[in-house]
């Protein structure tokens, strides 16, 4: 599925224009995204919590060569599903 076809289904469920959906979904987006940078944790009831986590440096290996690098520490995001979301897919 694309960012398209969510805002298609969007649109078809809030009996929105394509446009007004695509608006909508950006903002979703953008909100969600500045409040994992502010708060570093984002609940939606039922559907689940985004969460920054740091991610330890490490060791790799490159494919190619086989030659050891080192990956340097990063954050990510982490995703954690609710309960309504676990029910719906079992």
């Amino acid at each position: 599925m694309t960012k398209g076809d969510v805002i298609a289904m969007i649109a078809e469920k809030a009996d929105l224009t394509k446009a007004a959906a695509e608006r909508a979904l950006n903002a979703f987006l953008d909100a969600v995204q500045e409040a994992l940078v502010q708060e570093g944790k984002l609940t939606l009831t039922g559907f689940g919590t985004f969460e920054v986590a740091q991610r330890a440096a490490r060791k790799g290996r490159n494919p190619r060569t086989g030659e050891e690098i080192e990956i340097p520490a990063c954050k990510v995001v982490k995703f954690r599903p609710g309960k309504i979301l676990k029910d719906a897919i079992k």
